[in-house]
């Protein structure tokens, strides 16, 4: 993806920065005090850099988890990449958000998108060279983390399999459905012809409201083989 050009403030064209504000109790919600808190604080630091205050946006007693649950910082993001604005500025790192993966992938958005970010209490400020440089630095960090995170969960799944245990989710369907659909697929039957035996059958899936497919009988005949698997090593262990 080609990254847009960022648009510079100048004595005619001052950036338009978008603030944003995020309170994650419902007591800080209701009562407004800590939002309003952070609207003053971020519309000072728009003045003393001498940029157009566009609009603030809040996500009001919702968690910082994931960015994905924050209606407001994705409305927000949705109009920089629109050219609505140049600017996102935050008082906080755990406003905008406490994942270092989402974090760079914000700023990377921001890179690719051609607007800003400046969040004040990591002095990182992306209008400038230096603060481009932590572009580099924290997708670097998010990537290192996403590997051993993955070289972890691999390592674990390798012991457990040695020692004839499943590694994932304990199956959550009937034995008897699971026989059931192996026993079909043994006597040669498609995987779409099961699906439709079992909703025919009114058998539900291990999801409530979900349906069958063919993907879905793929899915519980990988899990029915490697418990045969299993099986066999533990008996010969």
């Amino acid at each position: 993806m080609a990254t847009k050009p960022r648009r510079t403030s100048s004595e005619h064209q001052p950036l338009r920065a978008i603030t944003y504000g995020r309170v994650s109790t419902g007591r800080q919600a209701t009562s407004g005090g800590s939002l309003g808190d952070q609207r003053e604080a971020l519309a000072a630091v728009v003045a003393q850099r001498g940029w157009r205050h566009v609009d603030h946006v809040t996500d009001a007693g919702l968690s910082g988890k994931r960015m994905a649950n924050r209606p407001g910082l994705l409305k927000a993001l949705d109009r920089l990449d629109g050219g609505e604005a140049d600017v996102l500025v935050a008082s906080k790192i755990d406003r905008v958000s406490r994942s270092t993966e989402d974090f760079a992938r914000l700023l990377n958005r921001s890179e690719h998108k051609g607007w800003g970010l400046v969040v004040c209490d990591v002095d990182v400020d992306t209008t400038t060279a230096a603060g481009r440089l932590v572009v580099d630095v924290v997708s670097a960090a998010a990537q290192f983390e996403s590997k051993r995170i993955g070289e972890r969960v691999r390592e674990v799944h390798a012991r457990r399999r040695t020692e004839g245990k499943r590694a994932g989710q304990a199956p959550v369907l009937p034995e008897g459905v699971r026989h059931r659909i192996a026993s079909e697929r043994a006597a040669g039957r498609s995987l779409s012809v099961i699906a439709t035996g079992l909703v025919d059958d009114g058998v539900p899936t291990a999801r409530p409201g979900a349906t069958w497919h063919a993907s879905t009988i793929a899915h519980v005949l990988r899990s029915v083989a490697l418990d045969e698997e299993l099986a066999g090593i533990g008996s010969t262990s």
